[in-house]
């Protein structure tokens, strides 16, 4: 399994090949380390698919990361955030599209040389012949897969998979005793 994710991080850590996809882009800038405007045409599929050719038709029925092989260049760039400002991926947002050319407008982030390569904030989706739509999908199908998670809040605190992890490993990850001990002598 070693060998796919060096492919990987080859495909996806020369920022120097990249070039300037920033021309045309409308994304909106969040101040993020490295960020640069993007937009690009690109073949959506999943990163499973682009490194061993397991290709499922779904792109994995949204249980696979997401990848954008850009048109311009062959470069495997890993679609890592949507619009949405939380912790959301764009899964939701690309799956439909999977194998098909789209458009894109979002951001690409990071320049750490230790990370060694560049992600995909996608902002924007536009398939061929089609018009732009926001890549914010993820709050719907959550709501669709998690109808007993009602209440207020946003959606992270009332998954029931983060809840059962939360009591499981506490906020800290180290267990409740740990989060008693550091709420008592932070707050």
């Amino acid at each position: 399994m070693r060998a796919p994710l060096v492919v990987l991080a080859t495909l996806i850590a020369a920022p120097a090949l990249a070039g300037d996809y920033s021309e045309g882009s409308n994304a909106n800038s969040w101040g993020l380390t490295g960020e640069e405007k993007a937009t690009f045409t690109a073949t959506v599929t999943d990163a499973v698919c682009a490194l061993t050719s397991d290709c499922p038709a779904d792109c994995g029925a949204g249980e696979r990361v997401m990848v954008l092989v850009r048109e311009s260049d062959g470069m495997v760039i890993p679609a890592t955030k949507n619009l949405q400002t939380g912790f959301q991926g764009p899964t939701w947002d690309l799956a439909p599209y999977c194998g098909q050319t789209v458009q894109v407008d979002g951001l690409m982030v990071g320049d750490d040389p230790k990370l060694g390569g560049r992600l995909y904030q996608v902002q924007m989706i536009k398939p061929d012949g089609g018009d732009w739509t926001k890549a914010n999908g993820f709050t719907r199908p959550w709501e669709a897969r998690n109808p007993d998670a009602t209440g207020k809040g946003p959606w992270f605190r009332r998954d029931p998979h983060v809840r059962a992890r939360l009591e499981d490993t506490g906020y800290l990850g180290l267990g409740q005793e740990a989060d008693d001990v550091f709420i008592a002598e932070e707050y």
